[in-house]
């Protein structure tokens, strides 16, 4: 039963057991489907995804959780069109139907939020109105309305969210159900009427799915487990596909973990569920564990950041080769923060670009011109394997392969960092570029990545020497980041794991502040406290002498000693050059300014583009 199988799912055959979960985009015009779903969604079905769930559509308007969730209501024609775009590969497509409640956002509807009980959201702290009977048969209605709908726009069944944002997972809970009518004495009696209407709704030939959470990390009262086992059996003989996850709002990066997190997969669970087929969800992003979890008993495994990363994952994994890798870094497929930006991947800026970034396979073969490109980190490896997609004779000039990216992957959780290295690396040997040390002048794209920063004390070590291996004198050592960003963060667990007595320092008011887009706020900080990390905020390094660090409190002027045997910087590095105004070379990557993975992937793609467009071709 490999994972790239075709399956009968509810009397419909799907090309593989790769489902697309939903997830937010931020791809919407209003609260309606654009074209740029349908691109999304297509490309992913082009690339053998047997099962694609569109993002979860709020089934009621008192449900606006963030300013481009899509509203059922105005979905019809976005899902006709998804289902059209999708139907031709044999993909079977669901529509995801939803309602946040308590964890949704009344900036958009000013209006309360809904809830079971006055129970306070644990992250917005705000308080739900509780829902008496004509709002429990208002939501009801709302979802076999919905259903409805998408059946009629042609789609193959819908998906009913009860994971850890929803609604019906705040009624299934005793955490926020304290109600004393049916709806309390019976926790899961308003999922059952919701998937009843539905299946009344959509009729029996079509899909319905549900996606339950099973774990809200939160023992003393939450949904566990070892609970959990009456309600799936309860549960599962009313849908046709079961997907079990974990979260809530207690702990919503257990949904979507980074690398740092051991996922749990809930294998416990299938005897309850009987014959109804369940899926694997949580951080499944290499084929070969996918086919670990089939082997357990699942029917299918969602790897939806792993179709983020790779569209073609499915047909490329046919083909015998290794799919692009999912970092699990979450730095740009976790769109749901206050930028609103659109989805994408560190690996493949295309993904959420379809309708706006050119597609590297395509436009005028390059027929074995020779051209050169300078740096061979993840913006030059890109450049260079683009090159050679195009049909170009590419040579990577640089004194060592994978710039920053192995260096990066030395700290902890941030190993997929060099799997991807590593896959850039044979990517770009199969295509046929060459590699050879040393720089070159006549380069047609400049990716020599940036420079150390200027620390703040005379003696830091950069903390990419430290990733690097450098050895450092013996005793305890002060972390200065001003960034904010993962490096800080990373190097302070690696120095506790090595024994280390560690103090990490930042202006900001919590270590790590941009690592909350990412989900990975709260667990960093709570991997830190466990490994002994002592973290100082607010604070600006003064000086360091003598073996001890003078740290300044930002607000009052205090000042705090600490005793350290070496100072490490984490802070920004610096552009690798100052950009000429024209010239022949294209620049890409933290030479132009240190950024992001993304930056440079991205722009390394965009200078190979314009090189060749620009190099003439041979007749």
């Amino acid at each position: 039963m490999p994972l790239t199988d075709p399956w009968v799912l509810a009397g419909r055959t799907a090309p593989s057991r790769v489902l697309f979960g939903p997830h937010e985009t931020n791809l919407g015009s209003g609260r309606a489907l654009s074209p740029r779903h349908v691109a999304y969604y297509a490309r992913r079905a082009a690339g053998g995804a047997g099962v694609v769930v569109v993002e979860a559509a709020s089934v009621h308007p008192s449900d606006h959780p963030y300013e481009r969730a899509p509203l059922a209501a105005d979905c019809a024609p976005g899902w006709a069109a998804v289902g059209d775009a999708c139907r031709p590969q044999g993909t079977v497509v669901l529509a995801g139907l939803t309602h946040t409640g308590g964890q949704g956002s009344s900036a958009w509807t000013q209006a309360p939020l809904w809830g079971p009980s006055r129970e306070p959201d644990v992250v917005s702290r705000q308080v739900p109105v509780p829902m008496g009977s004509a709002e429990c048969a208002a939501l009801v209605a709302g979802f076999a309305g919905a259903a409805a709908t998408a059946v009629a726009a042609g789609l193959d069944g819908v998906e009913v969210d009860a994971g850890p944002r929803s609604l019906l997972r705040q009624f299934l809970s005793a955490l926020t159900n304290h109600r004393d009518d049916v709806h309390g004495t019976d926790r899961s009696r308003l999922l059952r009427e919701v998937l009843a209407a539905v299946r009344a709704a959509q009729g029996p030939d079509r899909v319905l799915a549900l996606r339950l959470s099973v774990d809200e990390s939160a023992p003393w009262a939450g949904l566990t487990p070892e609970g959990c086992r009456p309600l799936v059996a309860e549960l599962a003989p009313l849908v046709d596909l079961l997907t079990l996850v974990r979260g809530s709002a207690l702990d919503q990066a257990a949904y979507r973990p980074t690398a740092s997190r051991t996922p749990r997969f809930h294998v416990e669970l299938l005897a309850a569920a009987g014959r109804t087929p369940v899926v694997a969800q949580g951080s499944v992003v290499d084929p070969t564990s996918a086919d670990q979890l089939l082997a357990a008993g699942f029917a299918a495994v969602e790897m939806t950041r792993a179709l983020v990363a790779d569209a073609e994952l499915v047909t490329t994994v046919r083909a015998g080769r290794d799919p692009r890798p999912c970092l699990l870094c979450n730095q740009a497929c976790q769109v749901l923060d206050t930028r609103n930006p659109p989805v994408s991947c560190v690996v493949d800026p295309l993904s959420g670009h379809e309708l706006t970034e050119p597609d590297v396979d395509l436009g005028a073969p390059g027929d074995g011109r020779r051209v050169v490109v300078a740096g061979a980190g993840p913006a030059g490896l890109e450049a260079a394997r683009v090159l050679a997609l195009r049909g170009f004779a590419v040579e990577v000039v640089a004194p060592a392969v994978g710039g920053l990216l192995p260096v990066v992957a030395a700290a902890p959780g941030r190993e997929r960092f060099g799997v991807f290295a590593d896959w850039s690396v044979a990517e770009c040997a199969r295509l046929g570029v060459r590699f050879r040390p040393g720089t070159a002048e006549d380069a047609d794209v400049v990716a020599t990545g940036g420079l150390p920063g200027t620390p703040v004390v005379a003696g830091a070590v950069p903390a990419a020497d430290v990733l690097a291996g450098a050895d450092l004198p013996p005793g305890p050592v002060l972390v200065h980041d001003p960034v904010g960003g993962p490096v800080g963060v990373g190097v302070a667990e690696l120095l506790a794991a090595g024994g280390r007595e560690v103090v990490i320092a930042t202006p900001d008011d919590v270590v790590g502040t941009r690592l909350g887009p990412t989900g990975d706020l709260v667990d960093a900080n709570r991997r830190l406290a466990r490994a002994g990390v002592r973290r100082e905020t607010g604070v600006l390094l003064r000086g360091w002498a003598d073996g001890v660090a003078e740290l300044a409190h930002r607000w009052t002027g205090a000042v705090t000693a600490v005793p350290c045997a070496v100072v490490v910087d984490a802070g920004h590095r610096l552009p690798g050059t100052v950009l000429p105004d024209g010239g022949r070379a294209r620049f890409a990557g933290d030479v132009v300014a240190p950024r992001t993975v993304l930056d440079a992937v991205l722009e390394g793609r965009r200078a190979a583009l314009a090189v060749a467009d620009r190099v003439p071709v041979q007749a």
